[in-house]
This record gives C-alpha cells, structure tokens and sequence, in this order.
C-alpha cells in the first residue's frame, strides 16, 4: 500500500497566471519556439485517412515549420538555452519571423494545463496547454524544450486538447479540437548536457559529514556529489524536437491510443477505429479500418468514449457510449482469414450497467495483478479480475468514497502504481486512494471544508485532471483543473512491494522517495509500543552518493533481526547497520555499475543474498556486511540458468530461489570459520502446474516436523507443501507419490484477493530466544489439550490480508491436510480480524495488529497543507480466544492466555470479548440453540480481573443489554458481595449502580452504606467523592448525602437542616464533633471550629485528593 508524506512539490512552466506566487520565486530563462505546423505541411486525410494530393509518403520523415522564439519565466534558477529543435536564441532570432519582442503574454486559460503523459521509462513526461506542449526531464525536473504554436496554426487546427507519447519517447501527438493529430519527432543526444550544477561553496567546512563507507565524494570536475538530489547526476540533458506531420481525421476524434507499432484512433462519424502505422509495412500499407457496425461483438450504434492498454497483458479495454465496457484484443494481421474478413478486433463484454449511475466512463488495467478497473457515473469503482481472454472476467469488488458523488464530482481518470499495488482516482473536487484489492488509504476528501477555504494555493486537493505516477510509483504526478502548476506527491510504500520477504513484513519496512522508515517498536513496553508516537518511526537517509546515479529506489530489504537494511536502486546496491548507523556503497563506479538486482535481496545473518542480473549472466551473490562492498570480496558465487523471480530464506539455513524456467532451487547455506558458500541440495519442476513464472509473487513452503528436526534437507523437496503466491490468489501444492513413484503436487487455492500472507513459522528465526515473543514461537513440544493433541500457540498460523480484514488460520497444518486429495474436504475457515487501516504485520508478542494510516495535516500557522502517517494498532486476542471458544476448544483458549497475562492492557482484550459476543447475543433471536455467552463468562472466571472485567462492560453497553449478561451470571447482590470480600472497592461501586439500575432505590442503601465505610476505612477517598457524586444526583438537595455521611460517621450536617432524606428516612443528626467539616447546602465546605488549615491539628478534606 501507498501512502502520501509531507507537502508536495509545485513547478510551473509559466509565471503567467491566477496563482503565481511560487512560481515568481523562480526567475529562470527558458526559449521556447513556435512551430508554425502549416497547412502546406500537413498530411490530410479524406473521409477516415488519405493522403495529400501530391501523394508524397508520410512514413517517418521529419518535417520543420517556420519556429520563432518566445521569452518567458521558466522554471529553476538556472539559464535554459535549449529550443524545440536544438538551435540556440541567436540562430532562432536570426531567421525570418524571429523578433517576437512584443508577443503577448498568454492568458490563464491558454497558460492551464490540459493534458498530461508520462513516458514508459518515467525519465520523460510532457505536458500541454491549449497553445503548448511542453517536454518535462523528471530529474533533475526541469523543462527541456517548449514548443508554442504559432496563431495560424491554431486558427487553422484549432487549440490542443490532449496529447500521447510513442511507448519509446521518440514521438510526440498532440490532438487538437478540430480534428487534428500533430505529431513532433524527438531526439536527444545522451552525452549532450544543456547545464550542470555548481556549487560555489561546495567546499566549505560547514558541509555535514556522512557516514559512508566507500562513498565517492568528488566527481572528475570536483563538484561535491553530496550536494547533488536523487537521480540528477546525469544532468538536464539536451533534446531537438522537430516538427514532423499533420494528420487530419475528418471523422472526428474520440480517443487515441500510441502504441509500439501503430496509431489506434477512434472516430465519431462514422464509428470506427483506425489503425495507422508508424511506418509503413512490407507491403507499403500503413492504415487500417473497421468500422464498429461490422463488430459482431459490440451493439448497434455503438460508439467509443475511452480507451487504454496494457502492453504486458497484451490486452485493451474499451468503454462504450451505452456504460458497458469490453476486455479487447488487437487480432494478428499475418493470416489470410483475417485479412479477407477485415477483422482487426477481438472483444468480449465484462461490464453491463443496471443503471444509469452504474455506467462505465473511466478505465485502468493493473497487469501485475491481472485487473480491470472502471470508473462509474456515481463516482463507485467496480473491479474486475481477468482470468482469460475468452470472457472470464468476473466482478471482484467495488470502491466507494465516504463521502457523496455530488461532493466528490465525477472520476477524471484512474491510475494503478507500477507495481500493481495501489489504485489512483482523481476526481473533480479531490482525489483517492486505494490498495488493490480495497482497503481505503488517503484521500483529498478528508480535509473537509478547510480545504476549499484556503484557496489556489491547495490546488491539488481541490480537485485534479490528469495524473501519473513517477520513480516507478515513489511520486505522484498531479495537474489541478485550470491551472499551469504541476504537483509531485512523494509516496512512502511497504518494502514488501519491491521485495516481498517474510523480514518486510515482521519488521514492519517502509521505504520512500530517498529513503526508509523502521518501526522501533518491538523491544518496547507494551503500552509504549501500541502509542501513536511519531517517534517511533526511524528514517534513515540513502546515501546521495548512491542515489545520484542509482534514483529510484527499486527495492529495500531488512534482516530478519532488524539490524541491517539493504537497498537496490537502478543498478548496485547499498547496506545499511542500523545499530552503528553506517553505510556501505561501491568504493567504485564500475563496479556498482555492473549489475542490477532482479529477483530480489535477503539476509541470513550478516550476509547478504543477491539475486543480480549482470549482462547476460544471472547469479546469487553472497556479500558480508563485515566486508567492504567490492567485487574481489564477493564471498560466494552461484550462476544460475535464467532470471531469479523470487528469492527468500527459510528456516534456519535454507534458500529458495524460484526462476522463470518455473523451477524452484533449494539452496543451504554452509558457513565454515574461512567461507560461506551457497550448497543446491534440491529442486522441483513445476511445468504444467505454474502456467506464468513471472506472475508469481512469492513462494514459501512448509516441512514436516519430523523433517525439519531430524531429517536430511536433500529429502526436503519430496515433502514439503508449496504456498505460492500468484497474482492475488494463494495457492497451495501438497505433494504425493504416484503408483509409479512419481512425485506429483495436487493445487489448491487456499484464499483469493491476497495482498500479502506471513506464515508464522518463518519469523521464528527472528526470535532471539528470550523474552515473551521467544515463548509465542518456540521449537520444543506444546502442551497437550483438547484431544490429546499438541498445541504451540500461534507458531504454525498462517496470516492473509485480503482488502478487508486480517484472516488467521491457527495451524497451517490443517490447511495442508484439508487440501488433499484423498480427503478433499473444504478449507477450514478463517478467524477475521477486521481493521480500518492498513495493517504493515501481525505483532505476535504483543497480540496487536500494527499499521499505519495516512492523515491530512491542515494548521493554521501555516499556509499549506500536508500529510504525515499515524501509528494504527488493534487487538487481535478477542478473535482468536472467539474462535477457540466458538469451537468448545476452552483448554486451548486458556493455553493461550498465558503468553499474553503480562501485557498491561490483557484484561481489556478479555472485556472487548465480552462486549463483542454480549452484542451477538442481544441481537440473537430467543430461541437460538448453542449461545456462546455462558461459555465466554466462565472462561473469564478464570481470571482474577473476572468482576472488573463484568463491570467494565456493563458500563460501556446499553441497560437493554444487562438483562442478557445477567441472565447467566449471579445475582448483581452475591457479585457485590464477592467485591467487597476481595477488597474489589471501586468495583463494587460498580455493581452498586446495576442494583440501582434492577431493584427500588431503597433497597441498595444498606449496600451503599456499607461501601461509603470501607471507603472510609480503607482512605479511599476518590472513591468517597464518587459515591457522593452518586448521590448528590440522586438527591439534588443533599439530605440524603448528608444522611449517608452521618451513618459512616465521617461528618454531621448542620443542626438546622432536619430535611429527610430519600432512602435514609428516620435518622437522628448528632451534633458535629470538634475539628470536623460541614457543608453547606451549596456542596462548599465551611470550616468548623477547631480545624487549622493544613496543619498537623487539623482534619483534613476527605473528598480532596490531597488527603491522607
């Protein structure tokens, strides 16, 4: 999951606008040129696409129009020399047309940005205004080159209205209103640089020091590397972009898609798609046409309103004018068949609307996961999984906002990060976030109104019109309604969406734009644990020296024992010793160069396992924290015949690496006094059962006791159950031995829509083998319970998050025997821990849920609103006692009990059971069978917190609810009773109010009384001032308060005041003894004689805290 941090960034092309106060604090140059696109340059089309009259070719040939420059504001301080087609100012200046010194500025309208993209690889994006198009560098950010189109353009093909990029960033389209495709070629010389940064003061003294090992602290030409941002080493590069063609669609144009090899256009009139080529074929054709009336697929008179394709899955999705959408797929154009037919497309419906609110208008295809996402009319978000392409595509879930459609404005467009992970929507009046399968993250929304008070400068909570994200998912790129600014949201994401690892997940890993964040937590006290203190969290900066180069950070691992961190970034790697606070880089350039990770990282120890790609080579690589990061000291190598998908340790000293040959290797690692090294004992084929390696996420497996205590780790491979984790469905392969000794694997989906699982037995590696968590996971044997069977807590659970809630299963291992084949029952269900956060792990230790949420920051003393992240936490004990109770399984339940009665808040875990299952229970019809009520109240009679537990309770449900608890408990009297034998005193105060509550008001006098003295006795004066409390409101006028205090002898009322008293009736005042109190009528003490002060004479106030 994903989650906005601080403020973000704001850059403007322009200083020429309603909201231009940040913008004017930069006052760099840039030159922008006008391409005059004429007519005469132009390759038109008649009806859908023809071309010219001279018939000249449009294949890839560069095109240049009349340009003129334009000066302006631009962006950072820095001069920008750079033009549209690479020329300099004076050589622009020079040509005909070229003094623009009285160009008018342009308006608000023609300065806002209109449409948005970002290239495939991220390091380009652009932007356009209605005059404009603009190329963007993602960093360092700054413009490259502006292209401004000249008045005889616009007047000619009308102003820009949205804009595409060729998957390789070599061609840019921009559409304008009437019709129009204007398409710029790009190019850009990779050892060509517009400017480099200078440091004037670079070598001052006062330059903070970072603690790094092998950093490189000086470039060739000096300039500090240190004071360089992440990914702007390579400088802001230079770019030519010329003008290319004009084509002219004269049906109208709906929606257009750039693709690798071709133009994909949707006309209005006809309805048809086009499909032009960049270049033409073989056989010199270029175009292609099939009108949607000849689709047998898609209704009559349809017509098109979006469009979007995912190049992994090969796959478009097309939403159609009557709210129905359709999963698509480009035909191949090689057959004969195809060709005599003229079947470009092949489609199937997934989506058909039951109503006018439920129509589709937004699409968004999430490949890693295999979704489909669509935008409604009312603002919802239905999707969908694709488990083909032949139509089976069912509805997974649906997304709604907390707040309504006609606050929220329609959906402008939907985003789903790289990785899959989170779903992006930007809506009119704000934005929204998902994680994949549902849970609600951040939203714009939950401002209120103090957003919309604060005017332009919050732009982009406001509401927003285009976005993308950047750094592989570590930005957010946002363009607001009407406006030239751009904003960059930094994200801060789980580690376990770059590298999914059991370690990610215990240790709760975070990792951001620059960095990472820790949760330090875990060895603290219980109480200070679960706080919402923002202390907590440990950021730890990456070394500049690294992310110069390397930006952006594609993975973060931590060690099972949390004291190392290692981080991947482009290419290399950096370690991090989070006790010392030391880093570790390449001491050279070439080396970090050399290699990438692909597959991922893990620890063992102090060694760290890399799954590394370098050239055409794939290898683990075992590198020592002790060591310097340098190729010669490499402790181990092992090739490996194709990519790593996932790496992972397990147990003790085992690796598994699973490859995209869909074999999974079983490695040991043996360490000896001089070497460590990489052993394969073992691997499993899985062809025909693995249909895409690369769709797996992770993989784990499960042993045998027997096997894991005794048994020889080559044998590990023909025992061991397989989780894989694929797409979002955890599958489970058991293995068994054919009748020809064959070793086979009978699947079975354990549980669909899974972001993440933990099996809990691979974090008892983790444990140092003291403390309460060593106990929650030891290896010896558990106690025997129900049956006769071993239990050992929650050492076997098997923990899932599936969008919603966290589902357990206690035992794994009744997972696996469920899924064999020779019994072929269902699997057992699940325990549900419901949640309104996201949870980051399960903290078994201290029997709570940890997360972390994202919260909208908007302060007075401030002008800007921002996001930080707030500690979530909830108590998983009161479903898993629910579940063993449930079960009749009471030995278990109490078993468990005693790893967790030395947490402080242990007994409010028991009384949120009670007030769970006191809930069901009222609501339960009378007649019910099996209530789990009276099983629940003597369980916690086992407890000595039994009557404090009870009254708890009762203090926090409705009076409706106390006849339901009682009605299998004592009488309230005998409880009373049992409190005040206990010296329970505060308790029994608490039973005091349910007599009140079930019986006359006279009868619990006696009760009262007798409370009010041992109060007195024992010096427990808040509870006197409470029980005065109880009953100054029974009796506002103070009779019977003063009665109840002359029968305890703790004070007399005043001789005067002879009124009676509601349950005290018949009582003779006695006259007030030297040095004691009265009150007055009023409640405010007045002092009797005899009573000096504070002093050693005097008789203190028995209702001040303050007392003896």
């Amino acid at each position: 999951m994903y989650w906005p941090i601080g403020a973000p960034r704001i850059y403007a092309a322009s200083n020429h606008g309603p909201s231009t106060d940040r913008a004017k604090e930069r006052k760099a140059k840039e030159t922008r040129a006008e391409s005059d696109d004429a007519a005469e340059h132009a390759e038109e089309t008649g009806v859908l696409l023809e071309k010219t009259s001279n018939g000249r070719e449009t294949g890839g040939r560069d095109r240049k129009g009349e340009e003129t420059p334009l000066d302006g504001d631009g962006l950072e301080e820095r001069e920008h020399e750079v033009t549209a087609n690479g020329s300099s100012q004076e050589e622009l200046r020079s040509k005909p047309g070229g003094d623009q010194a009285g160009t008018p500025l342009p308006s608000t309208d023609e300065a806002a940005i209109v449409a948005l993209r970002v290239s495939r690889n991220g390091h380009i994006f652009a932007t356009i205004t209605a005059t404009a198009l603009s190329i963007w560098q993602s960093r360092p950010t700054a413009i490259l080159a502006t292209v401004v189109r000249s008045p005889t353009s616009l007047g000619t093909y009308g102003p820009n209205v949205s804009l595409l990029i060729r998957p390789d960033s070599a061609i840019f389209v921009v559409q304008s209103s009437l019709g129009y495709l204007i398409t710029y070629s790009l190019a850009a010389d990779p050892s060509a640089r517009v400017y480099r940064p200078r440091f004037p003061d670079g070598g001052s003294g006062h330059a903070r020091r970072h603690s790094v090992g092998g950093a490189r602290g000086l470039t060739g030409d000096g300039v500090e590397r240190t004071l360089w941002g992440p990914g702007e080493g390579g400088g802001v590069r230079e770019v030519s972009v010329r003008f290319r063609m004009v084509i002219r669609v004269d049906a109208g144009i709906v929606k257009a898609l750039a693709l690798d090899d071709e133009l994909v256009v949707a006309t209005q009139k006809p309805a048809a798609v086009q499909c032009i080529r960049w270049t033409p074929d073989s056989a010199g054709k270029q175009t292609s046409t099939e009108l949607l009336s000849r689709m047998s697929w898609l209704p009559k008179r349809a017509s098109l309103v979006d469009m979007v394709h995912d190049r992994p899955m090969s796959l478009s999705t097309w939403v159609t004018s009557d709210g129905r959408a359709y999963a698509v797929q480009r035909l191949s154009a090689t057959g004969q068949e195809a060709d005599a037919q003229k079947k470009l497309f092949r489609g199937f419906c997934f989506h058909t609307p039951a109503a006018d609110d439920s129509h589709a208008v937004k699409a968004a295809i999430n490949a890693r996961f295999s979704l489909i996402a669509l935008a409604c009319a009312d603002g919802s978000v239905h999707v969908y999984t694709a488990r083909d392409y032949v139509g089976n595509i069912p509805l997974t879930l649906r997304l709604r906002l907390g707040v309504s459609s006609a606050t929220s404005g329609s959906i402008t467009f939907l985003t789903y990060s790289p990785d899959g992970y989170c779903l992006f929507a930007g809506f009119e009046r704000g934005w929204a976030m998902w994680s994949v399968f549902g849970k609600a993250g951040a939203s714009s929304f939950n401002g209120g109104q103090d957003v919309a008070a604060r005017g332009d400068d919050e732009g982009w909570l406001r509401g927003v019109r285009e976005g993308s994200w950047l750094a592989g998912g570590a930005e957010m790129l946002l363009v607001g309604g009407r406006d030239e600014r751009l904003w960059v949201l930094e994200m801060a994401r789980s580690a376990v969406t770059g590298c999914f690892s059991a370690a990610n997940i215990a240790r709760s890993l975070l990792q951001t734009n620059s960095g990472f964040m820790i949760y330090r937590g875990y060895g603290l006290s219980d109480l200070t644990s679960i706080s919402a203190d923002a202390s907590l969290w440990s950021h730890v900066q990456i070394p500049n020296g690294y992310l110069v180069d390397q930006w952006p950070l594609k993975a973060a691992v931590i060690s099972p024992d949390g004291r190392y961190v290692a981080v991947a970034g482009r290419r290399g790697l950096a370690h991090y010793s989070v006790n010392s606070g030391r880093w570790k880089t390449f001491v050279d350039d070439k080396m970090e160069d050399e290699f990438t990770i692909r597959g991922g990282l893990c620890w063992h120890r102090h060694i760290l396992i890399a799954a590394v790609e370098s050239g055409e080579d794939f290898e683990l690589r075992l590198y020592s924290r002790e060591a310097a990061l340098d190729q010669a000291l490499v402790l181990h190598v092992e090739p490996m015949s194709s990519p790593v998908v996932h790496l992972t340790a397990s147990g003790e000293d085992s690796l598994l690496a699973y490859t995209y040959e869909n074999i999974l290797y079983h490695f040991v690692v043996a360490a000896t006094a001089e070497s460590v090294s990489l052993v394969l004992v073992g691997q499993i084929a899985f062809h025909g059962i693995v249909r895409a390696p690369a769709r797996v996420r992770a993989v784990t497996w499960v042993l045998p006791d027997a096997q894991l205590q005794d048994g020889d780790p080559s044998r590990d491979v023909a025992v061991a159950s397989v989780l894989f984790l694929v797409d979002g469905k955890l599958v489970l392969l058991q293995p068994s031995v054919t009748e020809g000794g064959e070793l086979k694997y009978d699947m079975r989906v354990v549980a669909q829509s899974v972001e993440y699982y933990v099996l809990m037995r691979d974090q008892a590696a983790f444990v140092d083998g003291s403390g309460p968590e060593a106990s929650m996971l030891e290896n010896g044997e558990g106690d025997e319970v129900k049956d006769g069977t071993s239990h050992r807590g929650l050492q076997d659970s098997l923990w899932i998050f599936d969008g919603s809630d966290m589902r357990v299963w206690m035992d794994v291992q009744d997972v696996i025997r469920s899924a064999s084949a020779e019994l072929a029952r269902d699997i057992p269900p699940s325990i549900q821990v419901a949640l309104d956060f996201y949870p980051l792990s399960a903290l078994l230790d201290k029997g709570i849920v940890l997360g972390v949420d994202s919260e909208l920051v908007q302060r007075r003393d401030v002008n800007f609103a921002h996001f930080r992240l707030a500690i979530r936490s909830h108590l998983f004990l009161p479903r898993v006692f629910r579940h063993h109770l449930s079960h009749y399984d009471q030995p278990a339940a109490l078993h468990l009990t005693h790893h967790y009665q030395h947490l402080r808040y242990f007994p409010h875990a028991l009384e949120v059971l009670l007030h769970d299952v006191l809930d069901d229970e009222v609501d339960r019809p009378a007649s019910s069978e099996n209530p789990l009520l009276p099983t629940v109240l003597s369980f916690l009679s086992s407890f000595p917190e039994y009557l404090d537990i009870l009254v708890q309770c009762t203090r926090k449900t409705e009076v409706r609810s106390w006849r339901t608890l009682f009605a299998h408990l004592p009488p309230p009297q005998e409880l009373f009773e049992e409190s005040l034998q206990k010296g329970m005193l505060k308790t029994a105060g608490g039973y005091l109010l349910i007599l009140h509550t079930f019986e006359e008001l006279g009868s619990s006098s006696q009760q009262l009384v007798r409370l009010l003295g041992r109060a007195k006795e024992e010096r427990d004066w808040e509870l006197c001032k409470e029980l005065a409390r109880f009953l100054m409101a029974l009796d506002e006028s103070g009779a019977t308060l003063r009665k109840a205090l002359e029968l305890v002898e703790l004070r007399s009322p005043a001789a005067e005041r002879q009124q009676g008293s509601l349950i005290f009736d018949g009582a003779e005042p006695d006259e007030p003894r030297e040095g004691e109190v009265a009150v007055r009528e009023n409640g405010i003490r007045e002092a009797r004689p005899g009573e000096v002060g504070n002093g050693t004479g005097a008789r203190r106030d028995y209702f001040s805290s303050a007392a003896d």
